[in-house]
């Protein structure tokens, strides 16, 4: 298969869904991790084309850890809208990539980058197979499985997941993912938090401490879904404590229950 996580910055693919992009890869299947914005405004200190090859440089690495293909397009960083020219680049990514799975946030979101990220690809998930659309990309023959990555917003709708992925398998190397994205975790995102002061310096004592700032905010999921875990995990389910979870978009390929796990062989039979 050929899986294609769309976020809307460099990190975003692998906060939300980066070990489930670990098992797809470990199984055999082709992972694209693609940015419609190229970050250059997630910084407080740096800004523009400086910002945006450094966190281009972030990405590249990070997908060299876990064996994905990454692409950023060229957007500025809050300035994403979810136009006409935006939805037929990702039309002609996701006919390129022949996308049988494809990721996404949800359009209810705190960033607006997030939300029309969402509403972007929603507008492109029924246009790929419409031969007329783009009509120098061949089309899809049949419509991706169309996916929201999670997250915790409740109004107007809260996040309601149908898929649980237990990641304990290959939680160390999502951190490794994560660590790998240093200007976001080290500097922009504990800047925002107020305790850029607590970072460490030295490799290792740095990434100790992003394990225990992030631990928790990924434990919740499993805490607020730990019903849907045991769902798919029988009693295994009881025991995970890092998960991810997944929403199936009404707009892309319709399945059912029973074929989840077609698109998801890591899950146990």
């Amino acid at each position: 298969m050929n899986i294609v996580c769309i976020g809307a910055h460099p990190d975003d693919a692998e906060f939300y869904a980066g070990g489930a992009l670990l098992q797809w890869r470990d199984a055999g299947h082709n992972v694209h991790v693609l940015s419609l914005t190229n970050g250059d405004a997630g910084h407080y200190a740096l800004s523009g084309e400086p910002l945006a090859r450094r966190r281009a440089a972030e990405s590249e690495l990070s997908a060299k850890l876990g064996g994905f293909s990454t692409r950023i397009c060229d957007n500025h960083d809050g300035e994403l809208m979810p136009t006409l020219e935006v939805r037929k680049e990702i039309v002609r990514i996701l006919r390129e990539c022949r996308a049988d799975v494809v990721l996404t946030h949800r359009p209810w979101d705190y960033h607006p980058d997030h939300r029309y990220a969402a509403q972007v690809v929603q507008d492109a998930s029924f246009m790929v197979t419409v031969p007329n659309f783009c009509p120098e990309s061949p089309r899809l023959e049949q419509n991706p499985l169309f996916l929201y990555m999670m997250d915790t917003f409740q109004k107007p709708i809260p996040f309601r997941p149908d898929i649980a992925v237990s990641i304990d398998c290959v939680l160390d190397r999502k951190w490794d993912l994560l660590n790998a994205m240093e200007s976001q975790v080290y500097e922009w995102l504990p800047w925002l938090m107020g305790n850029l002061d607590q970072v460490p310096q030295t490799p290792e004592a740095r990434k100790t401490w992003m394990k225990a700032q992030w631990s928790d905010f990924f434990v919740e999921f499993t805490q607020r879904h730990g019903k849907l875990l045991e769902h798919w995990y029988g009693s295994e389910g009881n025991r995970v404590r890092y998960a991810e979870f997944f929403e199936i978009c009404e707009y892309g390929r319709r399945i059912k229950e029973t074929e989840i796990k077609d698109f998801f062989p890591f899950i146990p039979k």
